[in-house]
């Protein structure tokens, strides 16, 4: 063989090897990356197949100037207790709950911490019935950003019978806190939240559940909303982690944000009524008559925070109004000095007020 033939040759067979390494290097990169989605594939169908069952649909109030009247929720123990939003859906004395099944419940709602956008009901259920649930001592609060999460909810009412809820994915844009709005109002959380870069905040999406691919429990998914200070819409969850403690006091009945005396108390006198602070409510005509507001007398405290008639005052002081009479009598528990918190619906906002309550008290009433 002559010299330019040997050469050739061995170059031909180091080309070769260098193919068979570049083949060899392309098949076990191919490899691990499919490895890799197969993983991820596997986690997530793991995630939403744990998820789903305890995943529930919220049917109540709504249709009024086109507000929902469904919202999502999840189960937090197996006597049936669920956390959602509270939003206008929990208005009824009882609301419908529709499980993963199929099965419908009424529920009513336990409590609930408006500050932290939380409601937390209680399936009327037969005594013994066990329900899958979320250990909310599990839920993490290490979530960063770029984070990839799966956000469930029965948003624009996918769901209505058996079917499961939708699940989207997403990842975290951000976890800030910032001053939120619907519309002109503000809501009165102010914590921590996860920024979502998926579009979870839909309608009846509220009260849904934001986990990572593997399953970890991150957030509850928060009503529509815009940014107060770039008035753009933003997707955004409540971190578990701040609403686990409210959640398992009001299920244990340890949750109070006032001092609290029995409204059936005998002879507990009213020192002040809903007049004394310009608040005509409407006619008390009902065992539960809602506490709407009927008038609001000109110049007074009440119409210098802006409240309006046919508002609905939902708390006084952190504690729930059912009705114009637990109203008038969470009123009449006022002290002198103290500051009245109300938390009303107008529409579909939640507008918070402060009124300091004056010096001199009303004439007692029995």
């Amino acid at each position: 063989m002559t010299e330019p033939s040997r050469r050739n040759a061995q170059a031909r067979t180091i080309h070769g090897s260098m193919i068979r390494a570049v083949i060899a290097g392309s098949f076990v990169l191919w490899s691990l990356t499919t490895s890799a989605v197969s993983a991820e594939s596997s986690s997530t169908a793991s995630t939403i197949e744990y998820v789903q069952p305890r995943m529930v649909k919220i049917f109540g109030a709504g249709g009024l100037k086109g507000l929902s009247h469904h919202g999502t929720g999840f189960l937090v123990s197996k006597e049936g207790h669920i956390a959602t939003a509270w939003s206008h859906v929990l208005d009824p004395a009882e609301v419908t709950v529709v499980l993963n099944d199929g099965r419908r419940f009424t529920a009513k709602v336990l409590g609930a911490e408006p500050n932290k956008e939380l409601a937390v009901l209680k399936l009327n259920a037969p005594d013994g019935s066990s329900f899958p649930f979320f250990d909310l001592l599990s839920a993490v609060s290490g979530a960063g950003e770029g984070a990839r999460v799966l956000a469930f909810s029965n948003m624009f009412q996918v769901a209505a019978g058996d079917e499961s809820v939708s699940v989207l994915h997403g990842v975290i844009a951000a976890k800030t806190q910032f001053k939120l709005r619907r519309g002109t109002f503000e809501i009165p959380y102010e914590g921590p939240v996860y920024v979502v870069d998926a579009i979870t905040n839909n309608s009846g999406a509220a009260g849904g559940l934001l986990t990572s691919r593997d399953g970890k429990l991150l957030g509850m998914i928060g009503r529509e909303v815009r940014n107060a200070e770039t008035n753009t819409w933003v997707n955004y969850s409540i971190p578990l982690t701040e609403l686990r403690q409210p959640i398992d006091e009001i299920i244990t009945g340890k949750f109070s944000t006032s001092a609290r005396k029995p409204a059936d108390e005998p002879n507990a006198a009213r020192r002040y009524e809903p007049t004394d602070f310009g608040i005509v409510m409407v006619p008390d005509v009902l065992f539960r008559t809602p506490a709407y507001v009927d008038t609001v007398i000109a110049g007074s405290a009440a119409a210098k925070v802006g409240l309006k008639s046919d508002d609905l005052v939902l708390f006084v002081n952190g504690d729930l109004m059912q009705s114009v009479r637990t109203m008038k009598d969470a009123l009449g528990r006022l002290e002198a000095g103290d500051i009245l918190k109300l938390v009303v619906r107008r529409g579909d906002e939640l507008i918070n007020v402060e009124i300091a309550v004056p010096k001199k008290a009303a004439k007692p009433m029995k």
